[in-house]
């Protein structure tokens, strides 16, 4: 038998932080996406064992400032483009340098720096990632995607969904409705 789930990777990293600093005794006020509130310090030690903990879970503890500043920017990217977010429509540049206090040519060749990808190129696989789930998990047309996610049209949508896969959005689905449908048959 298989299942297919639909998760928001975010709140798992929440959940998941809650449950460490809580299991740890660590006082804490806030977590945001990507950033932990500790209104009274962390001591060495106490700092160390969130360290191992987090690890096992495929998180680090970000201590270079331009990683930093990396982190927010795609946090802020990811909140920016989820579907039904309620966000002002702006464009990504302008809301990176308003929300960050940088000017955006900064923002992008620190990201480019760390990453070692344009923060164009970052910003496209992200939307082809919340695409394929769109397509994968929702009953909706190529129009309705489209103009969830934002793109000015349908074709655009189609032309970066392809740039970036290699396949179109429609055969991508087929495909992955034929691989859950074989699943089953063989299960």
């Amino acid at each position: 038998m298989n299942i297919h789930l639909k998760y928001n990777i975010e709140q798992i990293c929440r959940v998941i932080l809650q449950e460490k600093l809580g299991a740890l005794n660590i006082e804490y006020s806030t977590i945001t996406s990507g950033s932990i509130c500790f209104p009274k310090g962390l001591s060495a030690e106490k700092f160390t064992e969130l360290t191992g903990e987090l690890s096992k879970y495929g998180m680090e503890i970000v201590t270079d400032q331009k990683e930093i500043l990396v982190q927010k920017i795609k946090s802020l990217i990811t909140c920016m483009l989820i579907p039904d977010n309620s966000m002002p429509l702006v464009k990504i540049s302008s809301f990176l340098a308003d929300n960050l206090n940088e000017n955006y040519r900064t923002l992008s060749q620190i990201f480019s720096d760390v990453c070692h990808m344009s923060l164009e190129s970052f910003i496209i696989l992200r939307k082809t990632e919340l695409v394929k789930q769109l397509l994968l998990n929702e009953n909706l047309s190529l129009t309705e995607i489209s103009h969830k996610m934002q793109y000015s049209s349908v074709a655009h949508l189609s032309n970066q969904f392809k740039n970036s896969t290699g396949l179109s959005p429609s055969t991508f689905q087929k495909i992955s409705t034929n691989k859950r449908k074989y699943k089953k048959v063989t299960n």
